[in-house]
């Protein structure tokens, strides 16, 4: 290679150095210096119209009620049972019956202070069904069946 050649191909090198430390360098500035957002606040008004103009354009799509009543599929006898038997439906909080209402509750204790009486926790069957369970439960223990049959 003569002179020119190397000349050429280190100045080809120091350029393509230049280019990476260039993009390096801009790198690093994008990270030091972010571009500025170009966010702008809306005022009210703004918003309030957006949200306006969202919910007309919803309503756009909507079936307008001429097209309901010229296309019903119910005939107006069917319509008027139907009102009628929701008017005769019972209407009780709740629709509990009358006779499960809170004020009919025959544990209620009627002093007005919302306390019901205590009911005894028991098993149902009796001492005997009692008996049976505590056997089982003391038969499957690893103490096995003599568990508290202590000689005397």
């Amino acid at each position: 290679m003569t002179n020119k050649d190397e000349t050429a191909n280190r100045v080809a090198q120091l350029e393509q150095q230049l280019r990476d430390q260039g993009k390096e360098l801009a790198e690093l500035k994008s990270k030091v210096d972010p571009p500025k957002s170009t966010f702008v606040p809306m005022s009210d008004a703004e918003w309030i119209d957006r949200m306006h103009q969202m919910r007309e354009g919803r309503m756009a799509l909507a079936t307008p009620p001429e097209v309901v009543r010229d296309f019903a599929v119910l005939d107006d006898r069917l319509v008027k049972e139907i009102t009628l038997r929701d008017a005769r439906a019972p209407n009780t909080p709740g629709m509990i019956p009358a006779s499960q209402s809170a004020g009919g509750s025959p544990r209620s204790a009627g002093d007005g202070t919302g306390w019901v009486p205590e009911v005894p926790i028991d098993v149902p069957g009796g001492a005997r069904t009692q008996e049976l369970i505590e056997r089982q439960v003391n038969a499957a223990l690893p103490h096995g069946r003599e568990w508290g049959k202590e000689k005397k």
